[in-house]
């Protein structure tokens, strides 16, 4: 066991103080100081369940409600199982009734607050779950997914980088693909634990100015972020390679616009080959094979694809622990 997932059973064992915010809708609502304390419990809680201990739960006799807009295999069964194991329940609305078709977001939210303890929104706009969020101020809300951020995929990806690599200080992680949500996320998660992150892609579907000088603002122990444009470029200083599809949920009437523009961003074995030796890969999943990835470099034994999976549970775990305390 590693001194890291030491501390880690220690902290967890210790203390579940809630976190500052109410909710968690982008990695930017944790501080540093709760990055670490989630990615710690995550350690903690997933040592536990390989071995058959049920340590904490937090949720005993509260509810959270799901909420998808957006299909989901791996955030659904991550979320319904973490909910359950940490001693709560959950509901599932019906999507044609649980985000505004009815009646206003805010009313939803407002009906909802009076029932369950927090709620895990799949959604389009982050402004969408702002208003969600803001509309009840006694339920936590956290982030599953919208098109700007996905905090629990980064949360998921910096649990699996640790696992391989014992610290991301000082490491460079290359996102090569279109700058939407997962990069955000993890330019936002990455800086923050002192990785380098170089983001490349096409001409006008970089990481947002904004999104990248937000992530930079929080940076520490030597993180940045980095944007471009040349594959081959950022994967020369990378110690991982990351993928996603090249048109998201909501953009399949873009999808096949977007194979031209993204086919020189394929990672294939080429653009793996030009990374540094060893470098891992990665993909958030469902993966696109053929097309943002080839089936060589899916299945090889620097793919960690399912290892990332995996984690979202207990990193999701640990955030429900610590925010629904």
């Amino acid at each position: 066991m590693t001194k890291r997932t030491n501390v880690a059973r220690i902290r967890a064992a210790e203390s579940l103080a809630p976190l500052a915010a109410k909710d968690v809708l982008s990695i930017l609502d944790l501080s540093h100081d709760e990055l670490d304390r989630v990615l710690e419990m995550a350690a903690a809680l997933k040592a536990d369940r390989a071995a058959g201990r049920q340590s904490v739960q937090p949720l005993a006799g509260k509810h959270v409600a799901l909420l998808f807009e957006k299909p989901s295999l791996r955030t659904r069964a991550t979320f319904s199982i973490a909910v359950r194991e940490l001693g709560g329940d959950v509901i599932e609305p019906d999507p044609g009734v649980a985000l505004g078709s009815r009646e206003t977001v805010e009313d939803v939210a407002r009906n909802l607050e009076r029932w369950v303890h927090g709620a895990v929104v799949r959604t389009f706009a982050q402004a969408r779950l702002t208003r969600f969020a803001a509309a009840a101020p006694s339920m936590r809300v956290v982030n599953a997914l919208t098109d700007e951020e996905h905090p629990c995929q980064a949360l998921a990806d910096m649990q699996t980088l640790i696992e391989r690599w014992g610290d991301v200080a000082g490491r460079a992680i290359a996102f090569v693909g279109d700058g939407n949500n997962v990069a955000a996320s993890l330019a936002q998660a990455g800086s923050m634990l002192g990785l380098h992150v170089i983001v490349a892609s096409p001409a006008g579907f970089e990481l947002p100015a904004g999104v990248a000088d937000a992530a930079r603002a929080v940076a520490r122990r030597g993180g940045a972020v980095t944007v471009m444009n040349d594959p081959v470029e950022a994967v020369r200083m990378a110690d991982a390679v990351y993928t996603d599809v090249w048109a998201s949920m909501g953009q399949e009437d873009e999808a096949d616009a977007r194979e031209a523009i993204f086919a020189p961003y394929q990672v294939n074995e080429t653009l793996m080959r030009a990374a540094k030796p060893g470098a891992l890969f990665l993909h958030c999943l469902p993966a696109h094979r053929g097309h943002e990835v080839t089936n060589t470099v899916m299945d090889s034994a620097a793919s960690v694809v399912f290892d990332q999976s995996e984690n979202r549970l207990h990193a999701q775990k640990a955030l429900l622990a610590l925010l629904m305390a």
